[in-house]
């Protein structure tokens, strides 16, 4: 199998459109277009739909995207057995837009020359498992359990999460509102996935304050979740004040902080006590370095965070 072109699939896949996949992988979008066809040409199935938000990977495409992953990683592992000391450093972000993203950008504008290999596994519990196997060197995640041997784990961000509403929601005209005032309000969010880290977090939260949050309903995505909200008098949705989102001029939606307490997600980063890869020091040092003061208003966080390098709690 050409793996260029299965790197040029998962690429197509992350970026969500063949236009970023071409600049990304520093090739024409001509180039990509036809990498795709050939590889839908060998395996003999359609593997994206073309939408007017971009390319969207069809049922097959979905089935062999994470076949797709494991053979690049296997290829990485193949070329780095090869190459010591040369390994890229790869760092599992839990998604693109999402606020560890960010932060490993800002190391990668620090630190240039240290090579990074991003990826995206699904949850924790694979995150984790990738860690201990020596697959990936570091990710980003919440920890809601003790760490298997070996591995450690520093708190690098207590993101705030703020609520998302259309124009025409009760609360959309709040400059901020209390937990304790969504009692009653729906919050929807179908991405949960039960067993999941964020599950455990926003199950807490909802425990905490007396919230409603409804997972019910396929997800389709950030861009239906955004359409969805807009258009709704009731529903509202929760995001991380760093999650990146653009949607047209006419939803007017709105980001409303939450306060008193002001719920943070906890972002630790996890790695092997053992690795000793010269990027994996400069990520830590560089993460330390840039850790903000204590937050000046009331916070919460849930009673399993990990106690990492600056502990926030509801006080």
């Amino acid at each position: 199998m050409d793996l260029k072109a299965v790197r040029t699939f998962v690429t197509v896949v992350d970026a969500g459109q063949f236009q970023e996949a071409s600049a990304v992988l520093g090739i024409t979008q001509q180039a990509v277009s036809k990498r795709i066809a050939a590889l839908e040409k060998d395996l003999g199935v359609r593997l994206f739909t073309r939408t007017a938000r971009g390319a969207q990977p069809t049922i097959d495409g979905q089935a062999f995207l994470p076949h797709a992953r494991e053979l690049l990683l296997a290829e990485e592992r193949a070329l780095a057995s090869v190459r010591p000391g040369r390994r890229a450093l790869r760092v599992d972000v839990i998604g693109a837009k999402l606020a560890p993203a960010a932060l490993l950008r800002s190391f990668h504008e620090a630190q240039p020359d240290t090579a990074l290999d991003v990826v995206t596994l699904f949850d924790a519990g694979s995150a984790v498992a990738a860690v201990g196997a020596g697959t990936i060197d570091a990710t980003f995640r919440a920890v809601t359990t003790r760490l298997p041997e070996g591995l450690r784990a520093a708190r690098v961000l207590d993101e705030p999460i703020q609520l998302l509403t259309g124009p025409r929601h009760p609360l959309a005209g709040a400059r901020s509102v209390t937990p304790e005032q969504l009692a009653g309000h729906r919050i929807w969010m179908p991405g949960i996935v039960d067993g999941t880290e964020w599950a455990a977090y926003y199950t807490a939260l909802a425990a905490e304050f007396g919230l409603t949050i409804d997972s019910v309903g396929p997800d389709f995505g950030t861009e239906p979740l955004l359409d969805t909200v807009a258009a709704s008098a009731s529903l509202a949705t929760f995001v991380g004040e760093q999650t990146r989102l653009v949607w047209p001029a006419g939803h007017d939606l709105r980001r409303i902080p939450l306060v008193d307490p002001t719920p943070v997600y906890p972002h630790s980063l996890v790695w092997a006590a053992a690795n000793t890869h010269p990027g994996l020091a400069a990520l830590r040092a560089h993460l330390t370095a840039r850790i903000p003061a204590r937050p000046a208003s009331r916070t919460w966080t849930p009673a399993w965070a990990v106690r990492g390098v600056f502990p926030v709690r509801r006080t």
